[in-house]
């Protein structure tokens, strides 16, 4: 039996795993004998999701935590530490932007308002590096683990109005490579930290972007189609073959990477 893409009985840690590819990709792993543990700073949305996975025989559950607090990270760390003895995958899904960090259509870089921009520069960046340092310091005692971060083509493209966003997922790709290097060199082959860089795929927080009320794209969606060469948005659960790879000792050689999975988006150059 190839037991090279197995991945049962693993302990995941999900930050971000009530939204729209969160969510899908904490059932498939979870559908696949993973241990689902999601990091929610409201426990209360996440119960039907639950209900769904444990009716499927899955085991999951959800902390309380706030991924911008070390001390409350701490604490879900103990509590998962407690109840399963280790982590071996955490998946930093968290992230998102605010309208003060984008710039509007009849703007400037001179509107940007910085307020919003540190905001979002909290959640993407430090949300990712708060927690890759508290599991990551499992995962250095265990002397093994997997670390994903979720990027964007915002970083590889200049995609307009998204200037505080783009910023901070090019940081978080930087720590990424950073990271890597740091926990294979310190603490063995073993620790992998890798990221992927979704194309656009429609979500609550950017559906009034892409879709009209009637579905038709916008102006804004048409062109990402257009610079798209397979022609069409991306499906949540186009991204769980990667996570899955990146999860197991399939990708075991594979450290500091930042796979896309865009239809071809980063490739084209437009023309």
């Amino acid at each position: 039996m190839n037991t090279t893409f197995e991945i049962k009985d693993k302990v995941a840690v999900i930050t971000g795993g009530g939204g729209s590819l969160g969510s899908c990709v904490a059932k498939s792993l979870a559908l696949s004998g993973v241990k689902i543990v999601l990091l929610t700073r409201n426990e209360q949305i996440l119960i039907p999701q639950l209900e769904e996975l444990r009716s499927a025989g899955c085991q999951a559950i959800a902390i309380k935590t706030d991924i911008l607090s070390e001390e409350s990270l701490l604490q879900a760390k103990e509590k998962i530490i407690d109840l399963y003895g280790r982590v071996d995958i955490l998946l930093n899904i968290a992230g998102g932007n605010l309208p003060g960090a984008t710039i509007g259509e009849d703007q400037t870089i001179f509107n940007l308002a910085m307020e919003d921009f540190d905001t979002v520069t909290k959640l993407n960046l430090n949300g990712t590096v708060i927690p890759s340092i508290v599991f990551g310091k499992v995962m250095s005692n265990q002397k093994e683990g997997v670390i994903i971060n979720y990027s964007s083509m915002a970083v590889q493209r200049a995609i307009t109005r998204v200037a505080g966003y783009s910023a901070s997922k090019a940081a978080m790709e930087n720590f990424t490579r950073w990271m890597s290097v740091e926990m294979a060199t310190k603490f063995g082959d073993k620790i992998r930290v890798n990221a992927i860089a979704p194309g656009f795929f429609i979500g609550n927080q950017n559906r009034k972007l892409l879709l009209n009320d009637d579905g038709s794209y916008t102006s804004r969606g048409e062109a990402i189609i257009k610079n798209t060469p397979m022609g069409r948005f991306g499906n949540a659960d186009e991204l769980n073959g990667v996570i899955h790879f990146l999860c197991s000792d399939a990708s075991k050689f594979i450290t500091g990477v930042v796979i896309p999975v865009d239809g071809g988006f980063s490739a084209f150059s437009g023309v």
